[in-house]
């Protein structure tokens, strides 16, 4: 299941799409993405929640980035959770989160991935 709120333009948007195992699989071949068989299972075994997917997507934000500054973490954010204040949580999350180190910069914080 995949939950996407946002809006667009004026209107409010509450979507919620659910596609059972073979669903999945048929939109990665068109996705032409591959999965591993033992993370398909792990998928199929525990389902991720929102929440889970959200905190995930926050840390590989990160990641990628390598070092990325707070205002600029915390737009990616808002689109990402659909709210400020959603963002705001996982901007916390982050900040207690052993693989990044929040330098203070000049302006504002510098999130920091930090290789294990």
């Amino acid at each position: 299941m995949v939950r996407i709120r946002g809006t667009i333009g004026q209107w409010p948007v509450d979507l919620t799409v659910e596609l059972d195992e073979s669903e999945w699989a048929r939109l990665g071949a068109q996705l032409r993405v591959s999965v591993p068989a033992e993370a398909a299972a792990a998928v199929v075994a525990r389902p991720v929640s929102e929440g889970d997917a959200l905190w995930r997507t926050a840390r590989d934000l990160v990641r990628q980035a390598g070092q990325i500054d707070g205002p600029q973490l915390l737009a990616q954010l808002e689109g990402l959770a659909g709210s400020t204040v959603a963002a705001k949580r996982l901007l916390v999350r982050l900040r207690h989160c052993s693989e990044i180190k929040v330098l203070s910069g000049t302006d504002s914080p510098l999130y920091s991935w930090i290789e294990s």
